[in-house]
């Protein structure tokens, strides 16, 4: 079990994990043990998570997103299978935990008289200024 929130919990069922060996340095650790982690989510298929937080989860999550509906998150950081685990874990929950805060809805203002007026005033100005820029002829 995953939790999430007080509320929300992933099924172990849903998240499935694969390692692999990592690149980059650290000598003969790399050539033996496989560090890296593969963490899958099934999100489109949980039955936990509401439909406006998969789409919300599915903007957020980006190229991580896979066409199946999965959420694929990969760590190779650390030397340690254990570790590189809770990372990938802790990144799917901060994800998700994202991905269930609605956004505020938007309402839609018109700029104040005033702000208006202002506006046009130093437009005003700013063209006077620039028409004086002209060639000066003689008379």
């Amino acid at each position: 079990m995953l939790w999430i929130t007080d509320t929300l919990t992933i099924a172990d069922w849903e998240l499935s994990e694969s390692f692999s060996r990592s690149s980059g340095p650290g000598g003969q650790n790399v050539n033996k043990v496989s560090t890296a982690v593969d963490l899958r989510f099934e999100a489109e298929r949980s039955p936990h998570l509401p439909a406006a937080v998969k789409a919300r989860l599915k903007r957020l999550a980006g190229r991580r997103w896979t066409t199946d509906g999965a959420i694929l998150i990969q760590v190779e950081e650390t030397r340690s299978q254990a570790r590189n685990r809770e990372i990938a874990r802790e990144r799917l929950s901060d994800l998700i935990r994202a991905a269930l805060v609605a956004p505020k809805r938007r309402v839609a203002t018109k700029p104040t008289y005033g702000s208006q007026q202002r506006r046009l005033k130093s437009k005003a100005e700013r063209s006077e200024v620039k028409a004086m820029r002209g060639k000066v002829e003689d008379e």
